[in-house]
């Protein structure tokens, strides 16, 4: 346990306690009744010492024995930020707990939107699901209000009265359109405590927004977690007795701990760092900030410029949160993380070692983790921890067992690569990862969205933050970091800083024009008085409360809100332009676009109610004393043996607490204080403020790294392989996050339809992010077609140029897929020293049906227009004028060349971002090095694959039906001394007359793909795991197609079969369901396509998963509230399809099926496959259900459909969907009615 006391000068009634309990360390700031402020930091988790670490910092601070009563009337006010919930959360240890649900979707929150977490896991692992039991309920309204089906009390009572007899004491009710027409809802709830269940979330109480799936889970949460919430609140109440009790909520502001709920405490502890580092940095001059919170868990992470940022849309360990939230990004890098070497390559984290065992260092037989490397290196003093460790918590830490481990390390280093390092070289290297990870996550939250870091502070606090700060703000380009006096334990100070709060939201879905904004009014006037009500409950009187309104703006179409904020009425220019105008200015500012021509809807409207806490200047910790000093150096206090930048020195130590304002501490150096420690890097120094803020300033230029290294060159060094694998990664999903915020297509943008990837100078795939997995690799022979074609053109390849490919017979997969690649030339290079790419799903791109994508093309031209080797870019200038030519071009042009030039231009955004990082990073590392790595990265790929293929020797034929009539044939051959492997698709059917050909490059996607997932760990994803493979692919094949082949059944169909062909061959596991059940439907007014999921196959280890989607895709789904919404169809059911996978020791996962009913007059066209053929099982288990679709014309008649097929069908009808469930392994070991 830590001390310290500060004299703050100012008398107040009683005691404050200022509390957060992290995962790792509870801190705690208390001021006392003469104004002086005190902070306290212990253990969390210290069951042999204290049961509520809280309450223990309570009764120390009071210096109260362990067991004494606390006296209440000793304390104003307790103030908390807590990980109760999250905790609960992430380990699953929530209230048991009913969901009430429309008949038809009780599988609606487990299926989600259809995508898995993990591209490449054999066995998918999906977020378990918080609710115990489901109880349905014919009970339904539609989009506008019209009831469907009347709700029956007695239905309802007998649905949720078996979980009440089996000890469920929690309800969560989430109807579809229960957010806009809640009455069904009231209804369920008044029976709910009728059967005298304890916690009732209601979904539009909890949160009144659009989209069932978001809502339902968020409302699921809020009944899972109050529970815990309620016990863990009582239990602190009793322990205080009548003591004012706040807590910190995600949104930012404090409120009553009555009525603190479960959806709101899953940011408890991180909102109230940055309220803190907010008011901190605003009180010492910076009013643009990047927040750094390091602890021993995790880093948070989060961007302010004038307005704390929220979200409103967020998932949260596998749950989707519907909630007002900080804008927080947490990486898994913190104090704690675990440091290992793994498959030649430094690996930090994601695992941690927490508070139990904790780090090395910590006496309880924990791993070797990132403050031990800090020990090892002697950045972190023992004798300047706190004495909390051992047996009887009055130790020190373990330097001995620290340097122990990473001795051994070091031999087992050298055994397995031949790379010898000292250990403190080991302890440097994983320093340098955990800060790379670190400064990507800031990344995301600033640069991704258009923040330029130049003009912000790295505003540091958090246990660990200061031992990185200068290292962290180095990677970013930054210049200033700034650290309170209280860093260490600046989330339990910004709780006393925080103000109290109350927010209210209402979705709308309305379109922004004058007529609809006194409806807009009226209801923020009453969301107004409902958020002040509860403030003024709070004993918050009038003159301390604002209120704010903003609204949610987005464009017609688009899923992607931004919060503006209202202007009311009586202002003197037109209303609703003037919020278009700033909405359009915002969405310039993030996307780099605007619409003027699109309809804005006010998709929800939020009103908010602060009641202002204290000012910070009331809360500032004592200024050092003594007058201004002129910029010397201070005497430290001692002098410690350290490495810095790879050299080991005698590093001054100085402690805060004696440091004068103007005092200047030049790096290297340590600065010590009561519950952090900040290293001040080489060339950086440290200055202290008269605020008492230490601000570190870069004082010399960042030294550059060498090139000269010709060994590291040759052979890479184990941490920077990690430090560039993940380095190109990061690049990739950049140019990623750029497309999906510049684009236009829905494709692109809501279904993420889409993929970015870097390559090296000659074409080679060097990091693809893991976005469309049927783009693997494919967009390799893109890029190298187009460096063939221009090596032998009259025009070359040009600074400035970029160039658009679809063509199926160079690298691409079918005419929607357009491709843009980009040539990157370094100063000097006659040549493009690397290439980057993006290719998106383009919503048309001609051909015969709107969509491009016919049931019955014949030749490719009916699908769309081609794109070969076309100049998209010459020399910066974008050839508009020739894009709409060849978009217009052929007997079927595309149908909206405005929005493909758009999404042209988002792709070409994207590529610029990555030219842009690939040039800082050959800034920061030299154009030798970053080649040289790419190489290195690569070869790593290989290696890894080369691993696999070493267990032993394999050959296998296999063959697997389509449909269509067609095979595919391939022949796995493993030389386990070679490590090799030979792929041969010979026998595969001739190329079809239909539109089932796959591309070549869609082939070598889905090999690339299947040896990928047979390596367990994460492995770098390029085309080095196809280097120890040998591919044949027959020319003229279905599999390799000539021209004018139809394909596009090729890119979505085709390749699935192609990945369980595989897998056959090799016996690994069973087929997933085959297919990617492609649906359009559309008439003059409407068009709308998806893609649905099944089962995936089981392998020898484990069961299948039920409807999710597998293998060649991983697209989202639309909501089924937003499917209404849009679209003029009736969702009636949507479920898993029980009893399709196959049977085995190992069951396959189940299909799904969907019921859609139409309300006009529509073309439906299904592409699909496994209709005939099922999936098979592998190991003696049983195939998996073949699909069916089928409709029900309103005269009750039934029309069956084939796998591709189309129809048209009238309002009234309903196509039924039933996918595919994936294959079961090994004999069954039971009949099948005991299979489930």
């Amino acid at each position: 346990m830590l001390l310290s006391s500060i004299d703050m000068g100012e008398a107040d009634r009683g005691w404050e306690f200022w509390i957060d309990r992290g995962g790792t360390f509870t801190d705690v700031v208390a001021r006392d009744p003469e104004g002086r402020l005190h902070t306290h930091k212990l253990l969390s988790e210290n069951r042999e010492q204290y049961e509520d670490a809280a309450i223990e910092a309570i009764r120390v601070l009071l210096g109260l024995g362990p067991e004494a009563a606390i006296d209440a009337d000793q304390i104003a006010a307790v103030k908390m930020g807590t990980t109760v919930a999250t905790n609960a959360l992430l380990e699953r240890k929530g209230a048991r707990t009913l969901l009430v649900i429309n008949a038809g979707f009780g599988d609606a929150l487990r299926i989600g939107y259809q995508h898995r977490p993990r591209l490449f896991d054999r066995h998918i692992v999906l977020p378990t699901m918080l609710y115990e039991q489901v109880a349905e309920v014919e009970a339904r309204v539609d989009a506008h209000g019209q009831v469907l089906a009347a709700l029956d009390p007695e239905q309802v009572r007998a649905a949720l009265t078996p979980a009440r007899a089996a000890g469920i004491e929690a309800v969560a009710i989430a109807l579809i359109h229960g957010w806009r027409y809640p009455d069904q809802e009231r209804a369920i709830a008044s029976i709910a405590r009728e059967l005298g269940f304890s916690q009732i979330s209601v979904s539009h109480e909890v949160s009144p927004l659009a989209k069932l799936v978001g809502r339902g889970d968020t409302t699921v949460v809020d009944a899972y977690l109050s529970p815990i919430l309620r016990r863990y609140v009582e239990r602190v109440a009793t322990e205080l007795g009548e003591v004012r009790l706040q807590f910190m909520q995600s949104s930012g502001g404090l409120t009553d701990a009555k009525l603190f709920q479960g959806k709101d405490a899953i940011l408890s502890g991180p909102a109230g760092g940055i309220v803190g580092a907010v008011a901190t940095s605003a009180q010492a001059g910076f009013a643009k900030i990047v927040g750094f919170d390091m602890g021993g868990t995790s880093t948070d992470v989060a961007h302010y410029s004038g307005s704390l940022e929220r979200s409103f849309e967020a998932e949260v360990a596998g749950v989707r949160v519907r909630a007002p939230m900080l804008e927080v990004y947490t990486v898994a890098a913190g104090g704690g993380s675990i440091c290992r070497v793994e498959h030649g390559r430094f690996r930090v984290g994601p695992e941690s070692a927490g508070a139990d065992p904790g780090p090395a260092c910590y006496r309880r037989g924990g791993p070797l983790t990132v403050t031990d490397c800090n020990v090892m290196l002697g950045r972190l003093q023992p004798e300047l921890f706190p004495r909390v460790f051992g047996p009887n918590a009055n130790d020190s830490v373990d330097l001995a067992r620290v340097r122990a481990l990473f001795g051994e390390l070091a031999e087992a280093l050298s055994e397995a690569t031949g790379v010898r390092r000292e250990p403190v070289e080991i302890a440097e290297g994983f320093i340098e990862i955990a800060v790379a990870n670190m400064a990507d996550a800031i990344k995301k939250i600033s640069t991704e969205r258009g923040h330029d870091l130049d003009d912000h502070a790295l505003c540091c606090f958090g246990g660990a933050g200061g031992q990185h700060a200068c290292l962290v703000a180095d990677a970013l380009g930054m210049r200033t970091v700034v650290i309170h006096p209280f860093a260490g334990v600046l989330s339990a100070y910004g709780m006393g800083l925080a103000d109290v709060r109350a927010l209210r939201e209402r979705s709308l879905g309305v379109e922004l024009r004058a007529t609809e904004l006194a409806a807009a009014d009226a209801s923020l006037d009453e969301l107004c008085r409902s958020a002040t009500h509860e403030l003024r409950e709070q004993a918050i009187d009038d003159a301390r409360i604002t209120e704010l309104r903003r609204a949610h703006l987005r464009y017609a179409g688009s899923d992607r809100p931004l919060t503006i904020d209202w202007v009311d009425a009586g202002a003197e220019l037109d209303r609703a332009q003037q919020m278009r105008v700033a909405f359009e200015a915002e969405h310039r500012e993030r996307y780099g676009f605007d619409l003027p021509g699109d309809a804005v809807v006010i998709d929800a409207l939020l009103a908010e109610a602060i009641g202002a806490g204290r000012r910070v200047d009331e809360h500032l910790p004592p200024r050092p004393s003594g007058p201004l000093s002129s910029e010397r150096a201070p005497t430290p206090a001692t002098e410690v043996e350290a490495r810095f930048a790879a050299e080991t020195c005698a590093a001054p130590v100085y402690h805060r607490s004696a440091l004068r304002p103007g005092e200047r501490v030049d790096g290297p150096a340590i600065i010590a204080e009561a519950t952090a420690t900040t290293i001040v890097e080489p060339g950086w120094s440290a200055r202290v403020r008269e605020t008492g803020d230490l601000v570190l300033t870069r004082a010399l230029t960042r030294r550059q790294r060498s090139s000269s290294a010709s060994a590291e060159l040759a052979r890479p060094d184990p941490v920077r392989l990690e430090l560039f694998n993940n380095l190109y990664g990061s690049i990739a999903e950049q140019m990623g996050a750029t497309l999906r915020n510049t684009a236009h297509s829905v494709n692109i943008k809501e279904r993420l339809d889409f993929s970015c990837a870097v390559f090296d100078g000659s074409g080679q795939l060097v990091a693809n992010a893991p976005h469309m997995p049927v783009h693997l690799g494919s967009m390799g022979a893109s890029v190298r077609a187009v460096i063939a074609s221009r090596a032998t053109a009259a025009r070359g390849i040009r600074p400035g140029d970029s160039f658009a490919v679809n063509a199926p017979y160079n690298g691409g997969t079918h005419l929607p897929d357009v491709t843009v690649i980009t040539p990157v030339f370094m100063d000097g290079e006659a040549a493009p020293a690397f290439y980057v790419a993006s290719r998106g799903h383009h919503a048309d791109i001609g051909g015969k049906t709107p969509g491009s994508m016919p049931a019955d093309s014949r030749h490719v031209d009916e699908e769309g227009v081609l794109f070969d080797d076309f100049l998209l870019v010459d020399e910066g200038r974008l050839r508009r004028d020739a894009v709409r030519e060849q978009l217009a071009a052929g007997p079927w042009p595309a149908r909206d060349p405005d929005q493909n030039l758009a999404d042209l231009e988002a792709q070409l955004a994207a590529n610029h971002k990555g030219v842009n990082e690939l040039r800082r990073t050959v800034e920061r590392w030299t154009l030798p090095v970053v080649r040289a790595y790419m190489g290195h990265v690569r070869d790593n790929a290989a290696n890894s694959v080369r691993e696999l293929l070493a267990r032993g020797e394999h050959a296998r034929r296999f063959e697997y039906a389509m449909d269509d009539g067609s095979v595919i044939v391939v022949r796995v051959d493993i030389d386990p001394d070679t490590r090799s492997c030979r792929v041969d698709f010979t026998g595969t059917s001739e190329q079809r007359p239909n539109n089932f050909n796959a591309p070549y490059a869609v082939c070598q996607a889905a090999v690339l793909y299947v040896f990928r997932t047979l390596v367990d760990a994460e492995i770098p994803m390029n085309e080095g795991c196809l280097d120890p493979i040998e591919l044949i692919v027959p020319e003229g094949c279905m599999l390799r197609p000539r021209y004018p082949a139809a394909v596009v059944a090729g890119n979505v169909e085709t390749s699935q079969v192609v990945v369980d062909a595989l897998y056959g061959a090799l016996g690994v596991m069973a087929a997933a369901q085959g297919t990617m059940n492609n649906l359009t439907f559309g008439n003059a007014r409407h068009q709308y396509y998806e893609t649905v999921c099944g089962g995936s196959g089981a392998g020898p280890d484990f069961d299948g998963t039920d409807a999710v989607h597998t293998h060649m895709t991983n697209s989202r789904l639309t909501d089924p509230e937003i499917l209404e919404q849009r679209y003029p169809v009736v969702l009636e059911s949507f479920e898993i399809r029980r009893g399709s996978g196959g049977r085995g020791a190992q069951r396959g996962g189940d299909g799904v099926r969907r019921r859609l009913r139409f309300r006009e007059d529509m073309e439906l066209v299904i592409l699909a496959n496994r209709r005939r053929i099922p999936p098979y099982g592998m190991a003696g288990g049983e195939p998996g259900a073949v699909g069916r679709n089928w409709i029900e014309r309103a005269d009750g008649s039934v029309v069956e459909l084939g796998s591709t097929d189309s129809a048209r069908v009238q309002a009234g009808d309903c196509f039924v969907l039933e996918t595919p469930g994936g294959g079961g392994w090994g004999p069954p070991k039971l009949p099948s009615f005991e299979q489930r």
